[in-house]
């Protein structure tokens, strides 16, 4: 069995549309572990390439438990052993649809409605999982601290190895890097009517998935888990 250098639990849209679209936008299919081809879309301020680069090697996610290298002494059975027992414990979050939005200067997917139960799940997510990640290293740390952290974020810096969880928490599928905000709205102006018609309604957060970081950067998907609970 492969082992990988982090890992990480993710929502990740079963097979479909918009699934299908995502990838190709992106350029890299982290389910076939292979590239794809952007698709040609008129009126962008610069190449799919280009507006892509930094989520790309991701692929089409948001994040639950953000990356992490396994702790000493637990290796990935196990670790895939505990997000199987965990899924049959959680029930589907059920929200109204998804929208494009600006986040911090990128593009992402964002749900529509009420986000207590999604923010609740991932909160399990983070919490459950954390007996399996490696504490985090002082270069990380800094590198976190570099984009000037509130409070809060330190704190959970300092708990849990990433800041944005929890009280920080903001359920989003990445699809650009930063842009700056003409090129933003470019971008959104451009790809709202494609990137509509195929999001989902409900939008159904279904599965719980886990994602390993090859040698190369690149993230596979390596299992999906329905939520059963």
């Amino acid at each position: 069995m492969k082992n990988y250098s982090r890992y990480a639990a993710y929502f990740a849209p079963r097979p479909g549309p918009l699934a299908e679209f995502a990838d190709a936008w992106l350029g890299w299919s982290a389910t076939d572990g292979r590239e794809v081809a952007h698709p040609d879309i008129p009126g962008l301020p610069a190449p799919v390439s280009d507006l892509t680069a930094t989520p790309r090697k991701y692929g089409f996610h948001g994040t639950l438990k953000p990356p992490f290298s396994i702790v000493e002494g637990r290796g990935r059975q196990d670790l895939e052993a505990a997000v199987h027992a965990l899924a049959q414990t959680l029930h589907p979050v059920v929200m109204p649809s998804l929208r494009l939005a600006r986040l911090g200067g990128f593009l992402a997917l964002v749900p529509e409605g009420d986000t207590t139960d999604l923010a609740a799940f991932a909160a399990t997510v983070v919490k459950e999982l954390d007996g399996f990640r490696a504490p985090a290293g002082e270069a990380e740390l800094a590198r976190r601290r570099a984009a000037g952290l509130t409070p809060a974020q330190e704190a959970h810096l300092r708990a849990w190895g990433y800041p944005y969880v929890l009280s920080e928490f903001r359920f989003h599928l990445t699809l650009t890097g930063k842009l700056p905000t003409d090129d933003a709205e470019r971008v959104r102006a451009a790809l709202a009517p494609v990137m509509e018609p195929r999001l989902p309604q409900p939008f159904v957060v279904e599965d719980l998935c886990l994602f390993g970081e090859a040698e190369d950067g690149w993230f596979h998907l390596l299992h999906r888990y329905a939520l059963t609970g």
